[in-house]
């Protein structure tokens, strides 16, 4: 039986540690998540990978929401999943479109390989695309263990049936994390169509206007997926 994940997109150090707190057993840390996401400082990851051995992801996208890269976003990518190999993380978050939005396999392919022994998750630039099927195959092909999306629509709710086509076309070959309005209140509908990965801030924010990651939305989760599992 695939073990069940609850994937938190933290946004700082100690929206990761509260995450945990709350039940979370992965992070994807992050900087920036109020305009998209972005590298976190390596600062952050240091620290972070330190006060935790919890499986912790980095995502690695220099400029938030631009997944067509340059000569030197593509270096400044690579220098940063090899920081994090370096470093004992357990996984990086990575994602490459041609400017026809097609999925970069050249790139990708490189990226992966670079990346191992860590694990490698394909991000929601999959989600700005459109051919289900032949992009899934397609990153298939690279090499990736995990797709993060919410089937190709703004939101999983949107994407339900979507996500479904994917979780039996993925056939082991990778794991579909459900990511992009995930909460306690639809963890069942994604659970009963295949989906035991999940994804999500679980955010507010602070009284600086800052997101944080908010304990309770997280242990609702948690708590929800227990009950559907007993």
């Amino acid at each position: 039986m695939q073990k069940v994940i609850v994937e938190c997109c933290a946004n700082s150090v100690s929206s990761a540690l509260t995450a945990i707190q709350a039940g979370a057993n992965r992070i994807e840390l992050c900087k920036n998540l109020e305009n998209g996401g972005e590298t976190p400082d390596y600062s952050d990851i240091l620290n972070l990978r330190n006060l935790t051995n919890i499986d912790l992801h980095i995502l690695i996208l220099p400029k938030a929401n631009n997944f067509i890269y340059s000569n030197k976003d593509f270096k400044k990518i690579i220098e940063d999943i090899q920081f994090c190999k370096k470093n004992n993380i357990n996984g990086v978050v990575i994602g490459a479109l041609n400017k026809d939005l097609s999925i970069n396999m050249k790139q990708t392919k490189e990226l992966v390989e670079i990346a191992r022994p860590m694990r490698v998750t394909f991000h929601r630039a999959f989600d700005t695309i459109s051919k289900l099927e032949n992009d899934l195959n397609k990153i298939i092909e690279c090499g990736c263990d995990y797709l993060l999306t919410s089937g190709q629509k703004p939101n999983v709710d949107d994407g339900l049936n979507n996500l479904s086509k994917l979780v039996k076309q993925s056939s082991q070959k990778i794991k579909i994390i459900a990511g992009g309005g995930v909460n306690h209140n639809n963890v069942e509908s994604l659970y009963k169509i295949g989906v035991r990965e999940f994804h999500l801030s679980g955010t507010l924010k602070n009284k600086s206007k800052i997101l944080e990651t908010d304990y309770n939305l997280i242990n609702l989760m948690v708590k929800k997926l227990r009950d559907i599992q007993n």
